[in-house]
């Protein structure tokens, strides 16, 4: 039994949904670390798929993605003021560049 390669499928993208599927990103002490290994959180909607973020991310900084894995975060239960509340689901994209490649996340501020 063969197993057949999958079809490579490039996804072309406005530079207006580039911008809707990277919300923001995430910088916190275990992204930070990541940043050596050339890897980079950032904040999508629920609904976004690994090559829309691919694509977008490609299409907004001009670099070469590797590799993207998404975490679905599921929003805890919490109390607001003694009522019952939930915090919204969230999603995570954490996003390999290929060797040679950087982001410079503080350059705009």
């Amino acid at each position: 039994m063969s197993i057949r390669p999958r079809k490579k499928c490039a996804l072309q993208i406005s530079q207006n949904k580039a911008y809707q599927v990277i919300l923001n990103p995430l910088v916190t002490e275990k992204s930070t670390q990541q940043s050596e290994f050339n890897k980079i959180v950032f904040s999508v909607p629920i609904n976004a798929t690994k090559l829309e973020v691919k694509s977008s991310i490609e299409k907004i900084f001009s670099v070469k993605v590797k590799a993207v894995n998404t975490i679905l975060l599921k929003g805890k239960v919490k109390r607001f003021k003694g009522v019952l509340g939930r915090r919204s689901n969230t999603k995570k994209a954490i996003v390999t560049l290929a060797p040679g490649n950087t982001i410079d996340l503080s350059a705009g501020v």
